[in-house]
C-alpha cells in the first residue's frame, strides 16, 4: 500500500531511478494525453475534480492509457489524502485498514481520503463487498482501475453506486505527443536526446496505443543510443563507443539523434497487441475457433500463436479447443475429441512452453478434420423441448423395478433386454410418450459419419417396428 498527501505546493516526484513513464506523469488533466471524451469541458470527471465533490468511480480500458495517472491527477487537484492499493496483493484486511484510518482523519483533521485501487477486477466479492460501506457512506471517495469489463469483474452492488469511464487507446497523434513532450521536457530527456522521423514512427508502431509502453521503449532506445553531450543516461549495453567516433559518445554539441537502429536494438521483438480480457481478446479467440471450424489450419495456428506470445492462460485455449473438437467435428471424426483432451492434459502434465507443440496439434487436427455439428445441434434440440415443457413421464418398461413394490406399480414390466435381440437393438419405445416422434440428431454425410448416418437409420427402423 502506499500513500500520498499533495499539499499546495505539489510533492514533486524523486528524479533518477524512477522511470520516464513515471517522471512523465501529469500533474494536471490538461497535461493529460488522449482521452478527449473523459476531459473536455462540462464532462463528468472534470466536473467532478473542479466541484471537488465525493465521487465513486471505474477507470475502465487498456494497459498504458491513464487510469492511474488520472487518479493521481484527481488527489493533486482536490487535495486529497491518495493510498494506492493494488489487488494482486492488497486483502480485506488492508482495505478496512484504509477506510477506518480515512474515517479517523476526516473526523479529527477534516482531511479527506482518495483510494485507488489498481486492477480492481482481481478483487472477489468478499473483498469488494468490504468497500461499499465506504462508497455508500463517502468516507472515500473511490477509483478503480481495470483492463476487464466491470459488468462481468465487478459486483453489481459496488457498480451501481459508482460512475463508470470507458478510456481508450492512445491514437499515434497521442503517443507522438508523449515522445515528444518527453524529448524536451526537463522531468524527462530535457533536450538532451532528439528522435529522427524514422525512430518515431516506428516507436508509435512499436507502443500500440499503450502510453506507458512508448515511454518505456524511449528510455530504453536512450540507453542504446548512448549519453548524451550534457549527461544523458548511461549508455546501454552494445551502445557507441568513443572509439565509433559517433556523436553519442559525447563528442558533438547538439542532441544525440535516436534512430530507428536504436529503437530496434532496445526493443529486440514487437509487442503482441493483445490484452486479454478486453475486445481484442474476444476478437482474437472468435477467429481462432473460426479458423478452425473453417478448414485453415494456417490460420488458427497464427491466432494460436499470437494468443500463446501474449501470454493467454493455456489451459483456456486448451479448453476451447476440448469445445470444439465436438462443436464443429462431433462424429464425423470422433478421434478430434480424443487429441483434444489428450492436448489439455498435455498441458496440465507438462505445461508451456512445450504443451504448445500438442495444442498446435490438437488444432491441426480439428483443421483439417471432417466438419459437421450434428452433435451440438442434437443436444440443443433436446434441450430445447425439455426447456419447452416436453418432458412425458418415463415409459413404465423403462422404469426402475429393483425396489420392493415396483413390481406391483409395473415398473419395468415388458422390458426388453437389447442383448437378447439382433445386433443388440431391441424394438421397443424409449422416449416419453409425446417425444416419440422427435429426432434430434440428424447425421451430416461428412466424414465418419456418413456410416454413422447409415447405422442410425438402420437403429431407428428397428426401434420403431415393434414400438
Amino acid at each position: 500500500m502506499s500513500e500520498t498527501l499533495f499539499d499546495d505546493a505539489g510533492a514533486e516526484a524523486a528524479k533518477g531511478q524512477e522511470p520516464l513513464a513515471v517522471r512523465m506523469r501529469p500533474r494536471t488533466l490538461d497535461e493529460v494525453v488522449g482521452q478527449r471524451h473523459l476531459l473536455g469541458g462540462g464532462s463528468p470527471l472534470r466536473r467532478l475534480v473542479e466541484d471537488d465533490a465525493p465521487m465513486s468511480v471505474f477507470l475502465w480500458g487498456p494497459p498504458g492509457t491513464g487510469k492511474t495517472t488520472l487518479a493521481t491527477v484527481v488527489s493533486r487537484v482536490t487535495k486529497r489524502r491518495f493510498v494506492e492499493l493494488s489487488a494482486v496483493n492488497a486483502g480485506v484486511k488492508d482495505v478496512r485498514a484504509v477506510v477506518d484510518e480515512a474515517k479517523r482523519r476526516m473526523g479529527m483533521h477534516g482531511t479527506r481520503t482518495l483510494l485507488f485501487v489498481d486492477e480492481v477486477h482481481r478483487f472477489n466479492k468478499t473483498q469488494q463487498d468490504a468497500l461499499l460501506p465506504a462508497v455508500e457512506n463517502r468516507w472515500v471517495s473511490f477509483i478503480g482501475a481495470t483492463t476487464e469489463n466491470p459488468f462481468f469483474s465487478v459486483v453489481s452492488p459496488l457498480l451501481s453506486r459508482s460512475l463508470l469511464l470507458s478510456l481508450e487507446s492512445l491514437d499515434d497523434d497521442d503517443i507522438r505527443a508523449l515522445v515528444d513532450r518527453a524529448l524536451t521536457d526537463e522531468r524527462g530527456l530535457g533536450g538532451r536526446y532528439a528522435m529522427s522521423d524514422e525512430a518515431t514512427d516506428h516507436l508509435v508502431r512499436l507502443a500500440g496505443g499503450d502510453g506507458r509502453r512508448s515511454l518505456t521503449y524511449l528510455e530504453a532506445a536512450a540507453l542504446v543510443a548512448g549519453p548524451s553531450p550534457s549527461g544523458g543516461p548511461p549508455a546501454g549495453e552494445g551502445a557507441p563507443s568513443p572509439e565509433d567516433g559517433s556523436d553519442a559518445a559525447g563528442s558533438g554539441a547538439g542532441p544525440v539523434t535516436i534512430t530507428a537502429e536504436d529503437v530496434e536494438r532496445a526493443v529486440d521483438r514487437h509487442a503482441v497487441r493483445y490484452d486479454r480480457s478486453g475486445d481484442q481478446h474476444y476478437d482474437v479467440i472468435s477467429a481462432f475457433i473460426k479458423s478452425m471450424r473453417g478448414s485453415d489450419p494456417d490460420a488458427a495456428l497464427h491466432y494460436l500463436a499470437r494468443m500463446i506470445e501474449a501470454g493467454e492462460d493455456p489451459r483456456f485455449l486448451a479448453r476451447r479447443i476440448v469445445v470444439h473438437a465436438s462443436e464443429d467435428v462431433g462424429m464425423a471424426d470422433p478421434t478430434a475429441l480424443q487429441t483434444a483432451v489428450a492436448a489439455a492434459q498435455a498441458v496440465e502434465l507438462i505445461g508451456m512452453p512445450e504443451a504448445r507443440i500438442n495444442l498446435a496439434q490438437a488444432v491441426i487436427h480439428i483443421s483439417l478434420a471432417p466438419k459437421s455439428n450434428a452433435v451440438v445441434s442434437a443436444i440443443d434440440a433436446a434441450m430445447a423441448d425439455v426447456r419447452a415443457g416436453r418432458a412425458g413421464p418415463v415409459p413404465p418398461h423403462l422404469r426402475d423395478g429393483h425396489y420392493k413394490g415396483a413390481a406391483e406399480l409395473g415398473h419395468g414390466k415388458g422390458y426388453r433386454y437389447a442383448h437378447d435381440f439382433p445386433g443388440g437393438v431391441a424394438p421397443q419405445q424409449h422416449a416419453p410418450e409425446g417425444l416419440t416422434e422427435r429426432e434430434y440428431y440428424r447425421p451430416t454425410r461428412h466424414g465418419a459419419e456418413r456410416r454413422f448416418s447409415e447405422v442410425l437409420e438402420r437403429i431407428r427402423g428397428v426401434l420403431k417396428s415393434g414400438g
